[in-house]
Formats: C-alpha cells, structure tokens, sequence
C-alpha cells in the first residue's frame, strides 16, 4: 500500500484533489487577469469611485452619474419642514401633512417622495430611486411605478390644477411644483 509522504494511505485521490486544486487557482488566474486587461470590463467599472473609505451602508453609486446616492440621512442636511403647494413635509418624523391632517401614505411612497424633493426640477433616475428606497435589494423597476401611483393619489396629482410629479419616459422622474424648504 502506498503512503504519503505523513506516513498515512494514500489511495491516489490527494493527488488528484491537489492536482484539480492547482487548475482551479489557476484558471481563476487567468480569469482574473482577463478580466483586469479587457476594456470591455475596466471601462463601465471606471466610472466607480474606488474610495476604500466608503462603506456600502452610507451608499450606493449611481451607474448613470458620478454622483453618490447616499442612504444615512446624517451625511445630508435635512431641512426640518418642505413645503409645496398645500402640504408640508416633516422628513425627521416621515410624515406627510395637508394643511394640519395627516396623509396616508405607504413608507416606500413617503421615501421616494423625500428622495424627490432633494433635488426638486431634476430629473431622479429610476434605478436611483431603487437604490435608495430598496438599498441592497433587488425590485422590478414596477415596484416604483407603482409607489409613484399610490403617491400621486395622496397628493391627488393632475386633480384641481395640482401638478407634482412629471415621468420622463424610460428616464425617471421630476419633482415639478414650487418647493420651499424650512430649518428652524
């Protein structure tokens, strides 16, 4: 019986797992190194910021920008009350106010709301919204469509001359309606 060089039987599977091991780490080598050297991949992965101080809980960033969608409300300053036509918006508190009654509305819905009167007259991408309300989850872009539904209801967009929330086809959406923004 043959043993290995430890002294134990060796039936000729150690050196069959070794050499399968040794193709393995190679074949990773070298698609490792394909990967590195094509341009196909290092082009769309440039456009990244490769900052090792990020951390993924502070955010994503968006493929369409070099802009990073970021998710801990303390890295952007929150301003205390948002107003636009009838209702006011008290991020801090996630609540949605018509004149001084509550509106119901769905916590997905109230994110995208807040995540659109950030940056109200720009078009938000819907990839970013995804990324913002279902961080670190996978949704069908339907998922925002239909929050974006159930919002413009509560808001009764398109109703009495109110105007919130334009689509751009295939792009996103745009906060529309004059915004005014309170600290104190």
């Amino acid at each position: 019986m043959a043993t290995s060089s430890s002294g134990s039987p060796n039936d000729g599977r150690g050196t069959a797992d070794r050499i399968a091991g040794r193709q393995r780490e190679h074949m990773m080598a070298t698609a490792a190194d394909m990967l590195e050297k094509s341009p196909a991949t290092r082009e769309p992965l440039e456009r990244f910021h490769s900052d090792s101080s990020f951390e993924a809980r502070r955010g994503v960033q968006s493929p369409d920008t070099d802009q990073l969608l970021l998710r801990n409300k303390s890295a952007v300053a929150t301003p205390r009350e948002i107003s636009f036509g009838s209702f006011r918006l008290l991020p801090a508190q996630l609540l949605l106010l018509q004149g001084d009654r509550p509106v119901p509305l769905g916590s997905r819905a109230l994110e995208i709301l807040i995540v659109l009167l950030e940056r109200p007259s720009e078009l938000v991408s819907k990839q970013e919204l995804m990324a913002r309300v279902w961080p670190n989850t996978f949704v069908e872009p339907e998922n925002v469509k239909a929050h974006i539904s159930a919002l413009r209801r509560a808001l009764r967009d398109g109703r009495d001359g109110n105007r919130f929330i334009i689509n751009i086809s295939g792009r996103g959406y745009c906060f529309v309606a004059p915004v005014s923004r309170s600290r104190s």
